[in-house]
Formats: structure tokens, sequence, C-alpha cells
């Protein structure tokens, strides 16, 4: 930090900032991080969609009155009061903003968060133009207006550019214009766009990670102060806004929702490969240090910074699951479906075998036990999903990724002792096993809303589902082996039968 530069709290002191995607899992802890770690910030203008018959303002007293915002509605209500909702959506031109809104925008706006994205994989590519890139163009456009503007801090991935063997802090070129992109999708029929996607896409293993890196490219041509965040997984909180905080079901999340209801068996996966995650609080707290730096840098150029984890405290996809799987055995969740018996296995043969005999078999055998007594089966639907769902993301579990990021560490040393404690971005001192028992304890409060109280019951359940496991892989291994000894029975029969001919 230079002698004379301000602290994090310091420099936000009175100045007023926008934040797109303010109501998404990243957007809520970064505004109740602003709030709670920069008292004296001005107002904080956040875009608000109108969704379900509720205006923006509707949404916006629904959202503060739960988690994460309880806390502060009990202790600090004052803060909240600095919150304004602006109705819009990034799709649209000027953000669908009103003519007063965007006046006052433009007039009163130093910094800007862009966290609203669809981070969907599998979404068509109109879809993911949308939002991730012509969303991004809308922004821009808005924020070249604001007369105040200091600092404009762009979330992106750091998988964007996914061919690349080292992905490093710098701009990559887009495969395509993204004006070209977004009059490509407007001219194009959604049937003829959905044959051409794969060509357009090209290295790119999906459509989000094409448009976020449409969305960089315009900001390396706004010419605005910029800087780039780019997270890897981002998963649960570690600290704030409390321990195992996290919303949705995506990456990780779901993925240890499924294999704790016994649901996901077998996961395509080199368990020694890093899995590069990254708790979301530490993600927010970068983003708030990038756009501090920006200020006072002004930089003509945007900054690329990817916040990963990059090897400092290396984690395995091996030793998740281990950890996981620990954690989630000593605190079931309820309405668990099968025994959880996760693995992990770089073998595809091995784990197509594997998604039969344990995914598949149990849940035809689930859905004809809920069909007899006259329930609606469900579980082999459910297997459908989770079979699209893991083919995504093996392209993530099966290759070697490398990030650079010098820039993320030589934040940590620019800020300040007291913004070093209260914007925490070291993970070197991060347990992972304590990390990943308050996320498996966060997915059970905050996602599927389960009180500790149920915990007793739901390890009784989790016994009797332990018993009807091991009868079912006894079973299995019984029918193999029978199975095996017809066979070599047969093999012999054959060859004694020839002899006796002979």
């Amino acid at each position: 930090m230079g002698i004379n530069e301000p602290t994090i709290p310091e420099w936000f002191e009175k100045r007023n900032v926008f934040i797109t995607g303010a109501t998404g899992f990243m957007g809520k802890v970064l505004l109740v991080k602003l709030l709670t770690s920069c008292r004296n910030i001005g107002n904080i203008y956040i875009l608000v969609r109108e969704k379900k018959g509720l205006d923006s303002q509707a949404r916006l007293q629904s959202m503060l009155q739960q988690e994460p915002f309880k806390q502060l509605q009990e202790k600090h209500p004052e803060y909240l009061k600095k919150v304004i909702a602006m109705s819009g959506d990034s799709t649209l031109d000027d953000l669908g903003l009103s003519t007063v809104n965007k006046g006052q925008l433009i007039n009163e706006i130093s910094v800007i968060f862009n966290v609203a994205a669809n981070v969907k994989f599998d979404i068509p590519l109109k879809d993911a133009v949308a939002m991730n890139t012509k969303g991004t163009k809308n922004l821009i456009n808005l924020a070249k207006q604001m007369k105040n503007l200091e600092s404009l801090v762009h979330v992106s991935t750091s998988f964007t550019h996914c061919s690349e063997p080292v992905l490093e802090e710098k701009m990559y070129s887009s495969p395509m214009s993204p004006d070209d992109v977004m009059t490509l999708i407007e001219l194009v029929d959604n049937k003829t766009l959905e044959l051409i996607t794969p060509n357009i896409l090209g290295d790119f293993p999906n459509t989000y990670a094409y448009t976020k890196s449409l969305g960089e490219d315009l900001m390396n041509k706004s010419k605005l102060p910029v800087g780039v965040a780019r997270p890897s997984i981002v998963t649960a909180s570690w600290k704030e806004p409390s321990p195992g905080w996290v919303e949705g079901l995506n990456g990780p999340t779901g993925l240890t929702i499924g294999g704790a209801k016994g649901v996901i068996r077998s996961v395509l996966c080199d368990e020694n490969l890093t899995m590069d995650c990254i708790p979301c609080d530490i993600v927010i707290n970068a983003m708030i240090g990038l756009a501090w730096r920006v200020g006072i840098e002004k930089p003509d150029k945007p900054i690329y910074m990817n916040v990963t984890e990059s090897g400092e405290n290396l984690l395995t996809w091996g030793e998740a699951l281990g950890y996981g799987r620990k954690h989630a055995l000593d605190n079931p969740f309820s309405g668990i479906l099968w025994y959880p018996r996760g693995q992990l296995t770089k073998n595809y043969y091995f784990h197509i075998i594997a998604v039969f005999f344990l995914q598949l078999l149990p849940a035809y055998f689930i859905d004809l036990m809920l069909f007899v007594t006259g329930n609606k089966p469900f579980l082999t639907r459910v297997q459908a999903k989770i079979a699209s769902g893991l083919k995504l993301l093996h392209y993530y579990t099966m290759k070697p990724w490398v990030f650079k990021n010098d820039r993320f560490r030589q934040l940590r040393k620019e800020l300040s002792s007291d913004d070093k404690e209260t914007f925490f971005i070291d993970t070197s001192t991060l347990s992972w096993d304590n990390y990943l028992k308050s996320y498996v304890l966060g997915i059970r409060k905050f996602v599927l809303k389960e009180d500790p109280s149920t915990l007793p019951h739901s390890r009784k359940i989790l016994m009797i589902y332990w018993i009807v496991d091991i009868l079912f892989m006894s079973i299995i291994g019984i029918l193999l082996i029978w199975g095996i000894m017809s066979i070599i029975s047969s093999i012999d029969y054959q060859a004694t039968t020839v002899e006796i001919i002979k």
C-alpha cells in the first residue's frame, strides 16, 4: 500500500455504487460486505427486474427479510436504508431503466460491480449471449455516460479461455467480434442457430465460457477504468456472511447434494488433479479490493485478476471427496434416496458400469416400489438430468488447470494491515477439512432448509439405508458370481462335449 493511499473503507466513503446481479448468490454477499465493512459508503443502487409478478421494490424487501440479511435487519437496519432498487433488465437497452433512474445513475455513480450473468453451461447460445454479452454491452453504454465513474469491476471466470495450457492474467482475443455474434443471433432462427452452435463455439466447451469471453472483449475495448475479476470454482463462504453460507445448486453444491442423497454414485474425474475452488467471501473481498485498486491507479487498460487458489493450499478432487463424504455421513441430509457411496474414476468404461449398477438399477428399483405403493415414480427422470449435468462437468474434472494469479497475490501485499483482516483474501490459512464441514452444514441449513434438530432422525435413516445398501450390493455380487460361474460351467461343458465326440 502506498504511503498516502486511502484504505478500502476510506476510498469508498460517500461514493455511490451500482450493482448488477445483486439478487444472485455472489451479489448478495457483495451487498452485505459493502454495507458492513464500508460503513460510510454512499448509496448502493441495485438493478432488479420484475419477476413472478413482483416489482423491484417488492423483490428488494423480500430479499432483505431473508438470509444473509437477517442479522443486518436485527442489528443494523439503518445500513439497509442505503440500498435502493431500480427496476430494469440488463438484456435491454439502457438496462431497461426509466428516464429518471437512468439520469440519477449517470449523475451519482462512482463505482460499478457487474455481477449479473447466466452461469448455466447448457443454455442456448441466444440466451447466453443476451445476458453475458449483450448485457455487458448495455452496461458499458450506460457507464460511458456516467460523469463520476472511477471504477468498474466486471466479474468473469478463470475458465474463459479453456484451450490455453496456462491461463494468465491478461486479455485473450475472442474468436469472433462480440458485435458480429450479437447480430448473428438476431438474424438466425433458433433451429438453425442450434445446429451451428458447435461450429461457433469451436474450442469452447459451452455457451457460458464462450459468451463470457465476448464480454471480456467488450470490456477491453471500452476505454473505461475497468478491473476484470476471474474467479475459479466459487463455493460456499469461509467466514462471511456466516460460515458455509451458500445458495443455489450450481457446481460442487449440486454434486454434494446428489452424492449425499445417494443419487450420484460415480463421477468421471481424476482424483489426483487439483480442484481449484475459492470461497465466495474471498472472491467478494478480491472484487472490492480490485475496485479500490482500479480507482487509485486509473488504468488505461483493464486490470485482469485471476481470483484462484493456484496451489498455494492444494486441494485435490480426491481429498475434497474424502472430506465431503466424512462430513456428509456425520451430518446426513433428510430425504436420502440411497446410501451415499460416491466415487471418482478416470476410467470411462468403469464409470459407465458403475452408473448402470449403482445409479440406474437402484433408481428403477425405487421407482418400481413407488409405483407398486401407488406413488409417482421420479428417480429415473432425476438420473437422466444428473447424467446430462455430469457430462458437462467432465470437461473440467478430467484435465489439469494452471492459473497464474500474480496480480491477485500482489493485491494482498497492497492492502493495509487492517484491510488484510477485513478484506481477507489469503487462502493459505484455510483448513479444507473444517471448511468442507461448514460447507456441508451450510448446504443443510441454507439450501435444503433443514433444522439441526432433524439430525438424529436423519442418522437413523442413514443406518437403515446402509443395511439395505449392503444387502443390495451382496445380491449384485452374488448375481455376478453366479453369472461368471455359469459362463465357466458352460465353457467346461462344451469342452467336455467336444472331447466325448472326439
